[in-house]
């Protein structure tokens, strides 16, 4: 089920934290959503969408209407989560939360996602960071939100996204993002301007004080991972973080 998983901490006095990656494995997608497709909005039965998510809720430990999710728009907004949503999540890209018990998520098949964490405060973020959020500045204000939570050490563990070498874009567009994020400029395998949105990210989360861990892989050439961009039709995968309750 997890591309990759781990505990950040459970020291006693800090908040245990379980950030991971889901791929493709298990699930009960079918055709060009097979494996543990999380998208609801991508053409995929329902039915099976919700099963691979009470699957991953399952995994996680948590209630179903405990893992919560976003309708992502590509934007910048970002705000505070303090229970289940329901059916109708908010058109947002960023969720914080200090509420023990809940699993955030973020849904990408090429966008970089973004786990933010202070075990200590007991604050956690999830952000969905696409070209556009990076233009936007939106790890930047997530990480705002969650200081205005207490946080006052935040850490980011970025997933896998497409790479700079697969992620080809007009001259324009890739010099565009290089004015914002000067990490973000790159070159595709053939040579024509690109742009590497994972490093931009990163450089963002180092300019606000952030310490990073970044899980490598490329959606794009990796089978583990839904892409949008190598398929087209396909699902999509999910970072979550997950608040528990302060260790004993």
């Amino acid at each position: 089920m997890f591309y990759w998983r781990t505990t950040i901490a459970s020291d006693g006095e800090s908040y245990p934290v379980d950030v991971g990656f889901t791929g493709r494995s298990s699930g009960r997608g079918r055709g060009p959503y097979a494996g543990l497709n999380l998208g609801g909005h991508v053409g995929d039965d329902p039915a099976d969408v919700e099963g691979n998510r009470a699957a991953l809720a399952d995994e996680l430990d948590v209630p179903r209407g405990h893992l919560v999710l976003m309708n992502q728009v590509h934007g910048a907004d970002v705000v505070e989560v303090d229970g289940p949503w329901g059916a109708q999540p908010p058109a947002v890209d960023g969720i914080v939360t200090r509420t023990r018990g809940l699993a955030l998520g973020v849904l990408v098949a090429d966008c970089v996602p973004v786990l933010l964490h202070d075990a200590r405060a007991g604050v956690v973020g999830a952000v969905h960071a696409g070209r556009p959020g990076m233009l936007a500045g939106i790890v930047g204000r997530a990480v705002g939100a969650m200081r205005d939570l207490g946080a006052t050490s935040v850490s980011a563990t970025v997933g896998p996204s497409v790479c700079g070498r697969c992620y080809e874009v007009p001259p324009e567009m890739s010099a565009a993002a290089a004015s914002v994020a000067p990490s973000s400029a790159a070159r595709s395998w053939t040579g024509t301007p690109a742009i590497d949105v994972a490093a931009g990210v990163v450089e963002q989360l180092a300019s606000a004080d952030v310490a990073v861990r970044w899980i490598p892989g490329c959606s794009r050439e990796s089978a583990d991972l839904y892409s949008y961009r190598r398929d087209g039709r396909t699902g999509r995968f999910a970072g979550v973080v997950a608040l528990r309750e302060v260790a004993s």
